[in-house]
Parts: C-alpha cells; sequence; structure tokens
C-alpha cells in the first residue's frame, strides 16, 4: 500500500495500520495468492428447501415530468438466510439484496442515499453511464451520523455527511445494471455484508419484443457467503470494525471463496415454474467464485440457454450455450424453454466448475401448463460498434501479483492522486490488457467491445461490456469509446479482495 493510500485511510483521529504482506506467501500458486474457501461454522443445510425471494421493486417517493425521486437508507437489517437464524445484513432499506430500482431511458433517477451505519459507505451504478460526482468514485464518502473525517489526503475527494444525492441520467440503451458499495478498500467486505442490489433500465426497443414478462422474467442475483454458528456472515477482516486498518489475512488475498451459494438471498432454493419460457438476468454478486451455469437435466442435443443480453443490453442476435461461464459482475440475460420438460420435472442449475454443495446452484421445479405467446427473434437489436481503426491510440495496462506491493496495474499499487489514462471526450481507444491470474477487469462510465480474447473474442464476450473475464496468462483488446461525460473514473479488477488490495488505476476523460 502506497502513502497516499495510508494517508487516506485515516479516517478517525486513530491511525489505519498499513497492510503486511510477507514476502512467501501460504495459499500460493507459482508465487501468486489464489482465491481461498472460508468454511462456515454452521452445519450445512439441505439445499432446495427454501422458495426463492422475489427481490421488492422500490417505489419513487415523487416523480415530475423528467425525473424519478428515490429515498433509501443504508442501514442494518436482522433477516433470517440460514432456517432458524438471523443475519445481521447491511442493507438498502435493511434488506439483503437491496431493492430493485426499475428505470426508464431518458428519465433521470435522483437517488438521496442516507447512511445509518457505524463506516463510510459509497455508492456505485455498475454499467451506468454516471456523471463523476454520482458514479461513486472510492474515496467520496457519506460518513455516518457523527462520524468525524481527518487527514484525507485526496484533494478531490467528495465528503458528504450522512447523505449525498446522486442523479443517474439513463442515457443509454435497457440493460441489467446493479449498484453495490464501492468505499475504497473496504469494497471486499461491506459488499459481502449486503451492499448490492439491482438497477434495470427499460426502453421502448425492448418493450417492442414479445420476450417474457411479469412473473416470467425475473432477476437471479448468485453470490456465495460463509456463516458464522449463531447465523452471522463470516469474512475474515484484519479489522472486524472496518474502520481502520483495511484487508484479508495472507491466505485470502487471492480471494475469499463462501460454502453457501445464495439466489436472491436464499441458500440453495427452489423456484416453481410452467412449461414455458423465462427471462432470467443472471448477475454474479459473488467477490471472488466464478461460475459455470447448466442445467440438468440438459436438453439433449438442444442448448440449455440462449443469451439475449449481456452487461450493455440486448445483443443484436441471440447466441446459445450448453454452459455458460460468469464471473464476478458480470451479466447475462438468458431465456430458459422450461416446455421441453415434462410437467413434474426437477430442472437443477448447477455450478460446473465446482463439486459438492457449491457445484449447485438453485431448483426449478416445472409443475403447470400454460400458454406461451413469447418470441425470440433472429434479430434483437441493432448495435453500432465504433470503428477500430478509428482509435487514437493503444494503451497497454498489464494485471498483476507483485508480492509486497500486492495486486497491481503495470507494477503500481492504486493511488487515486496519480491518474493512468486521459482520454478525450467522444474519443475512441483500444485498450490491451494482460493478465497474470484471473481477473474480472471492469470500467467505469463505459461500454466496450471485445476485439480479442487470446485470439479471438470469446463466447461470452458477445455485444456490449463493461466487465470482461480474463484467465492466467490471457490477453484482450477491447474497444472503448469513452463518452458521455468529462471527469475521474476508475477501472479495476473485480474480484472485490483484489480490487481492495491495490488492483485499481484512475482514468479522467479530458
Amino acid at each position: 500500500m502506497n502513502r497516499s493510500r495510508r494517508e487516506i485511510l485515516k479516517l478517525t483521529a486513530g491511525s489505519a495500520s498499513a497492510l503486511l504482506i510477507p514476502a512467501i506467501e501460504s495459499n500460493c500458486v507459482h508465487g501468486r495468492p489464489q482465491a481461498r474457501l472460508l468454511r462456515s461454522r454452521v452445519p450445512a443445510r439441505p439445499p432446495f428447501r427454501e422458495e426463492l425471494p422475489l427481490i421488492p421493486v422500490v417505489k419513487p417517493s415523487k416523480a415530475d415530468s423528467s425525473t424519478d425521486y428515490y429515498d433509501v437508507t443504508v442501514q442494518e437489517g436482522n433477516i433470517e438466510i440460514l432456517p432458524g437464524l438471523k443475519t445481521r445484513v447491511w442493507g438498502y432499506n435493511g434488506i439483503f439484496p437491496g431493492p430493485t430500482i426499475e428505470a426508464t431511458r431518458g428519465r433521470c433517477v435522483t437517488l438521496r442515499l442516507r447512511n445509518s451505519l457505524s463506516v463510510p459507505i459509497v455508492n456505485h451504478l455498475h454499467g451506468g453511464h454516471t456523471p463523476p460526482e454520482s458514479d461513486g468514485y472510492p474515496t467520496d464518502l457519506i460518513l455516518p451520523p457523527g462520524f468525524v473525517a481527518s487527514h484525507m489526503h485526496d484533494p478531490m475527494a467528495r465528503i458528504a455527511n450522512e447523505w449525498r444525492v446522486y442523479t443517474y441520467t439513463n442515457q443509454q440503451r435497457a440493460a441489467t445494471l446493479w449498484y453495490h458499495d464501492h468505499r475504497m478498500d473496504f469494497t471486499a467486505p461491506q459488499v459481502w455484508h449486503g451492499l448490492a442490489g439491482f438497477y434495470i433500465i427499460r426502453d421502448e426497443e425492448e418493450k417492442q419484443i414479445a420476450l417474457p414478462r411479469g412473473d416470467k422474467e425475473i432477476p437471479l442475483m448468485i453470490c456465495d457467503r460463509s456463516f458464522n454458528s449463531d447465523g452471522t456472515f463470516l469474512y475474515p477482516s484484519l479489522d472486524a470494525s472496518l474502520l481502520q486498518q483495511p484487508g484479508v489475512p495472507p491466505e485470502y488475498m487471492g480471494g475469499v471463496l463462501g460454502d453457501v451459494i445464495l439466489v436472491n438471498g436464499a441458500p440453495w432454493p427452489r423456484l416453481e415454474v410452467a412449461n414455458t419460457k423465462y427471462r432470467l438476468r443472471v448477475l454474479s454478486a459473488s467477490n471472488a467464485r466464478r461460475y459455470e451455469l447448466a442445467l440438468d437435466p440438459a436438453l439433449g442435443g438442444t442448448p440449455s440457454f440462449i443469451q439475449i443480453g449481456s452487461d450493455g443490453g440486448l445483443l443484436e442476435s441471440p447466441v446459445t450455450h450448453r454452459s455458460i461461464r460468469i464471473a464476478p459482475a458480470e451479466r447475462f440475460d438468458l431465456i430458459v424453454d422450461f416446455s421441453k420438460y415434462r410437467i413434474g420435472s426437477m430442472v437443477t442449475l448447477l455450478n460446473q466448475a465446482d463439486s459438492g454443495p457449491t457445484g449447485q446452484i438453485m431448483r426449478f421445479n416445472v409443475a403447470r401448463r400454460e400458454p406461451d405467446n413469447t418470441v425470440i427473434p433472429t434479430q434483437l437489436s441493432r448495435i453500432t460498434f465504433p470503428n477500430p481503426g478509428q482509435a487514437v491510440v493503444t494503451r497497454v495496462f498489464n494485471l498483476s501479483y507483485r508480492g509486497a506491493q500486492g495486486w497491481t496495474i503495470n507494477g503500481k499499487p492504486y493511488g487515486p492522486t496519480r491518474m493512468d489514462a486521459k482520454p478525450k471526450l467522444d474519443s475512441t481507444e483500444i485498450w490491451r490488457l494482460e493478465t497474470d491470474f484471473n481477473h474480472p477487469l471492469h470500467l467505469h462510465l463505459v461500454h466496450f467491445q471485445v476485439l480479442s480474447h487470446s485470439g479471438r473474442p470469446g463466447p461470452y464476450d458477445s455485444g456490449w461490456k463493461d466487465t470482461i473475464d480474463l484467465g492466467p496468462g490471457q490477453t484482450a483488446n477491447i474497444l472503448v469509446r469513452f463518452s458521455g461525460h468529462r471527469g475521474r473514473y476508475v477501472f479495476h479488477c473485480h474480484n472485490l479482495e483484489h480490487e481492495d488490495m491495490s488492483m485499481m488505476g484512475n482514468f479522467e476523460v479530458i
């Protein structure tokens, strides 16, 4: 951790301790820390006993001709996640996942967010084309009541007391976005404790397509967590108060893996479905775990999933998959046709990237017949990508582990006062990404096109992306157009332990 970051962490009169990284790490492969399983202290529960929770949609407190206004409080809540036990969550309006915000393209959302926790927070709309003052820059803190910040050494930090108003212009296509905490050096534990929710943008183009709607359109937030014996969340923070010393013990620097799979906040749930098509908006909100989604039983010679959308909205044409690899922060907009199964079938959503309990995610029970008038057209949308020949520069970013420096970009740990790129407004650039390990890289403000991914675009790179999943030794070229807003933004690995351990950089659109 460099000096400026240590100083920024002095949020109280006391001094934050520097993160100590030993020269030889445990849990390493080829000198790099690996993600590690954190075992719960509560007995395992049988899967598929709990019904899938349907996340509530929050209503605006008021609206006018151009804007919907929301008032949300970040506060503690006690909810039953594991049967018979109460879990204290940090939640938007005290619930986990947070309530879904539904927005309309071109119509502004104003979010007044109040902090009733004991720690600072920052809110980021992931995937949003958002003005810099509302993007959730990691040092733009909302302090809790009575909290005094001192020694802030980020001269551009925007500090708010108790509440802040975020403005989301929604000048973008219909898409599945999400919002989550983004406090510098403490994003991983604060998201782990519940600070995440869906933000869905709708538009007229999407409405014209006969896609599944209503109770046939279901957002699925998949994440893994671990629990103490009393039902509280278990996370290996060096400082349980999350006020001074950031980070986790060395053995968890590669990422924290939970041993309980949650969908919409319930462990291994089940959902009763009709024999019709369903639209599943799938988000991985895990800190570090990767999933490979598959259906069991599979559909014989028919692909299990029809992908209609990606991070940035509808694809031009549907893409079929027998299985889908999804990394933290990625979204896949999927159609599953349950008419291919007999009534009474039990269809399990598997995680083929693992075995045992974490190799299962949820179950669908095909329970009834219903008419189905939905149609998945061969042309979903028209996408105009930038011309690669108009790229004004190619930048190279190397994501790697550098021992005592932690997880770095181009050999440097994150520093809020250092600018790593200054693209011009409305310019197009190629970013070449190089990695030593699994790194899902996320860019704020923009979406991008994957030009190549270790040779050619991968099967999961279609459409507009804001997060690209890079494996060990992989390289990718992405085409980025920096439009909409000038200002300071970040890009970072969305393995949240890597992000907290310095794998983040700045760019300023000028």
